[in-house]
């Protein structure tokens, strides 16, 4: 938690001021309600994440498991393989085109 706050440049003598401003702000009554608070909503955001990583794995898993199974090999034929011989015979209108 240190290492996030001090990326804000926020010191030890900043954050007691700040937790003092809270304490006065929300009152001795209040603070433990509201930590309450903001420690089922972390609880819930964690849990969301982790169902979402979970979904985001399986469906990765599926979507390679389909390409694995629909992947086909192919190839040529043999007969494509061997030369072929055309003979082209000129007609009368292709040698007008030639000229």
């Amino acid at each position: 938690m240190m290492n996030m706050l001090a990326i804000f440049g926020l010191g030890t003598p900043e954050i007691i001021a700040i937790l003092v401003i809270v304490f006065l702000l929300f009152g001795a009554k209040k603070l433990p309600e509201f930590a309450r608070g903001l420690g089922k909503s972390l609880g819930e955001f964690k849990k969301a994440k982790s169902e979402f990583e979970e979904e985001l794995l399986k469906t990765e898993k599926e979507t390679m498991s389909n390409a694995s199974t629909s992947k086909t090999e192919v190839r040529p034929s043999p007969e494509l393989s061997q030369p072929i011989d055309v003979k082209v015979e000129k007609t009368a209108d292709s040698k007008t085109e030639d000229k």
